[in-house]
């Protein structure tokens, strides 16, 4: 963990507690492990002082249910008292394997679903706790984030409503436009990105890679990832690069406007690995053109790095394009739901992002500077050097 000693020198807000809810269980499981893990090993006074009972745990994890009726209605339920406690609620929206009975049926849980149970499980809390953090890792209608017409502003609004429930914090991961805080200037919002975990998977598992501005290059998918492909480009020390997506305005299908064509803008990629940085697989079909259209212009490898890998139409479509060899790898975070099926597939690899947010939670118990978690820049620079300095000694 980084900055370990800040941690040793500072006192707790209050006793800390994770609320997993039903749709990042597992999730939630793996954050406890690494905090317990974490308040074993650190060397802090606090734990042999009887003031400060229960820092450090065999368990953080909240006792708790969400029953349903027959008719659909539901409600938490705590199993256990949160007064004065420092309480973080991890909620995965996009969690579309969770089911409930609706008069007989089996309905699958929508976004909408997971955020009434979010509101349920803070109303349940009751104003006891001492302060409440929200982990959302996909904000909660974070694409629909801007009014442009007579249509509603559902991300502003839904957290302007959790900011009048009681929530200090909101803690969430490459927000689709990070400036909806605004809606809640009094609150604090964290967004935090996943770039070093992409890294670890990619030099963990291909270990020919050469990370310079001879052999790599970062591409954005479009105009609103370029910021992101900017900055990995220049922590990497290599070229960018973009594609422009021209929409038929005219049309609306499925709520958006469909896309005519991918135009590059970059230098020549002929023979370099590219990486794809993006906060979002969807359906896929935008990111696969990119791919296609890279290794059209004879590009060596193509790796798509992506926060969120919803798969909405599924993977049949990412099956084709690796098997013709459009592209070489997809990488996304667990800190949403996957298919069981994508752990199989030759081309997935899983940034693991639980003992980052374990961290994250840790030094927000003990109130210290999010910027010692916030800025991957010198993590990533010190384990391209420890890369480099081993291909060396090896090659």
């Amino acid at each position: 963990m980084p900055n370990l000693h800040e941690l040793e020198n500072a006192m707790p807000v209050a006793p800390l507690k994770l609320l997993a809810l039903e749709s990042a269980a597992n999730l939630g499981q793996r954050v406890n492990e690494y905090l317990v893990d974490y308040r074993k090993t650190i060397n802090n006074s606090l734990k042999k002082d009887p003031a400060f009972q229960g820092y450090a745990e065999k368990n953080y994890l909240v006792n708790a249910d969400c029953p349903r009726f027959g008719s659909g209605e539901g409600k938490e339920l705590l199993n256990e008292s949160l007064r004065g406690k420092d309480v973080f609620i991890l909620v995965d929206v996009c969690n579309h394997s969770v089911t409930y009975s609706l008069n007989g049926y089996t309905n699958h849980k929508s976004p909408d679903d997971h955020y009434q149970g979010l509101k349920r499980m803070i109303a349940a809390i009751a104003g006891k706790a001492h302060r409440i953090n929200v982990i959302m890792p996909f904000l909660y209608e974070s694409r629909q984030h801007k009014r442009s017409g007579r249509e509603s502003l559902d991300c502003a609004f839904a957290m302007e409503e959790l900011s009048s429930m009681g929530v200090s914090n909101f803690i969430t991961f490459d927000a689709h436009d990070p400036r909806v805080q605004n809606a809640v200037p009094l609150c604090g919002f964290d967004n935090f990105t996943a770039h070093y975990q992409f890294l670890r998977a990619l030099l963990d598992n291909e270990p020919d890679l050469a990370i310079d501005k001879d052999h790599i290059v970062v591409i954005s998918p479009d105009e609103g990832a370029l910021d992101r492909a900017v900055y990995f480009a220049g922590v990497l020390g290599c070229d960018t690069g973009m594609f422009y997506k021209r929409r038929d305005y005219s049309t609306v299908v499925n709520g958006k406007n469909p896309i005519v064509a991918h135009e590059f803008l970059g230098d020549n990629i002929e023979g370099k690995d590219v990486i794809i940085v993006d906060d979002m697989i969807s359906s896929g079909e935008s990111m696969l053109d990119t791919a296609k259209q890279l290794k059209a212009m004879n590009c060596k490898r193509v790796f798509i790095c992506c926060t969120f890998g919803l798969f909405t139409n599924g993977l049949s479509a990412f099956d084709k394009a690796y098997e013709a060899g459009h592209f070489d790898r997809v990488i996304t975070t667990n800190l949403t739901y996957l298919p069981p099926e994508l752990s199989s597939k030759p081309y997935f690899l899983e940034a693991d992002m639980s003992k980052f947010l374990a961290s994250i939670i840790d030094f927000m118990n003990h109130d210290i500077s999010m910027q010692n978690v916030l800025t991957p820049t010198e993590k990533i620079q010190t384990t391209l050097q420890q890369y480099n300095e081993t291909k060396k000694l090896t090659g």
